[in-house]
């Protein structure tokens, strides 16, 4: 170890900063932002009595985050918070075939590979009339139905349920009960033992639709995979791709919505602005950054020096991806939601290097659609209650709004 590397060993370890400020709902925990303005790579203290490290800085996160000496292995990970990741197998073993997105290459790559094709910018484009279509029915129901209207239910949930389960060939009439257990999975509030019995759930349900695809294929993203794929590999891919390609979206179609109305000058200019829409939603993306407790996180597989800094082997990197997208060594004013903002495309909110989001062109079509399809339906919109009877999702993994009561 050279002699300018510091492990600081000495130093007192930070706890993970969760809670929003109540004053600011879209801002960062304040503790984050205080430890990327004074030590962007610090100590931090794991429930399991593991210390490890948080990273808030802009550059230091894109280093780990493509830097093959980290692993997103949770069994080589501790965790961040007092409930494990709950997964298929638990959290003790390799990660169960399918399930990529704990997976480090090549089996990683192997289910990229595979996927992609299945994701292509081209096949989202050609998704944009349905999808579209979708949204306006949506509203169409919203309409229909007279305010108020509770977003999160009426719009922001059913839009990308439905498309996910177009996309995956899911039964959009089972769409209550995988959003149920959906909730559960990723409500930090939920018990180890109601998040592992709600994955089962959704697992043996995924498992039946496999069966039933590979019985009779149909023309969707699962009966695509079927020759190359066996059914656990399937049930798996099905369910990292079922909560993870409504519950983000979701949550973006509904916390951005909350944004805009309380950012009137920003709404009015997004109003006049068609060409506004794409800049609108990557800021959106960085000011709001909805993934936001305990992840992503990386563990170490040999001694790394990053920063300055030496993490050592079988240590947990936790990335503060609030304060990390607000870094102002990397977004001039930050703290400003700015719909023209030139570079906001850069924030790391689908992550970076080769765990990228598979499915980040799908939700930016719906995004653009959907905040674009609103606005012009309800040109009077606006918040139902007060801001602050708005009722936060600081719970859970996926930050957003329980209710959006609005107003036309």
């Amino acid at each position: 170890m050279r002699d300018n590397v510091s492990t600081q060993s000495g130093d007192q370890p930070a706890t993970l900063p969760v809670r929003r400020d109540p004053g600011c709902p879209f801002a960062p925990p304040p503790e984050l932002e205080r430890h990327r303005a004074t030590e962007p790579l610090t100590r931090l203290a794991f429930p399991d009595g593991h210390v490890g490290w948080l990273v808030t800085g802009y550059e230091l996160a894109r280093t780990i985050l493509s830097d093959p000496r980290f692993t997103v292995r949770p069994d080589l990970r501790h965790p961040a918070l007092p409930r494990a990741n709950v997964r298929p197998g638990g959290v003790t073993g390799p990660p169960a075939p399918g399930w990529f997105a704990n997976m480090d290459p090549p089996e990683h790559t192997r289910y990229r590979r595979l996927l992609t094709g299945q994701f292509t910018v081209r096949r989202m484009r050609l998704l944009e009339p349905r999808i579209a279509e979708i949204i306006h029915e949506r509203l169409d129901a919203m309409a229909a139905a007279g305010p108020p209207a509770d977003l999160v239910q009426a719009f922001a949930l059913p839009v990308p349920s439905l498309v996910i389960c177009e996309l995956l060939g899911v039964p959009y009439a089972d769409h209550a009960f995988f959003e149920e257990q959906t909730v559960t999975i990723v409500d930090m509030d939920s018990t180890e033992a109601q998040a592992m019995t709600a994955l089962e759930n959704l697992a043996g349900y995924l498992r039946d639709l496999v069966a039933r695809k590979r019985a009779e294929p149909a023309d969707d993203l699962l009966s695509g995979l079927i020759g190359d794929l066996d059914d656990e590999e399937l049930t798996n891919i099905a369910l990292v791709l079922l909560v993870a390609g409504h519950e983000t979206t979701a949550n973006m179609l509904a916390l951005g919505t909350f944004a805009l109305l309380r950012h009137p000058g920003q709404l009015a200019a997004l109003r006049a602005d068609d060409s506004l829409t794409g800049t609108a939603v990557e800021e959106l993306m960085r000011y709001l950054t909805i993934i936001h407790l305990g992840g992503p996180g990386r563990a170490a597989l040999r001694d790394v020096e990053v920063g300055g800094r030496l993490i050592r082997e079988g240590e947990t990197v936790i990335l503060g991806l609030p304060a990390i997208n607000r870094d102002p060594e990397r977004f001039a004013d930050p703290g400003v939601l700015r719909l023209d903002r030139a570079d906001a495309g850069h924030h790391l909110a689908f992550g970076h290097g080769v765990h990228q989001c598979l499915g980040q062109q799908l939700a930016r079509i719906e995004l653009r659609i959907g905040y674009r399809a609103l606005l012009e339906r309800f040109p009077a919109l606006r918040l139902a209650v007060p801001p602050d009877e708005v009722p936060l999702r600081e719970s859970a993994l996926v930050y957003g709004v329980w209710r959006l009561p609005v107003t036309w």
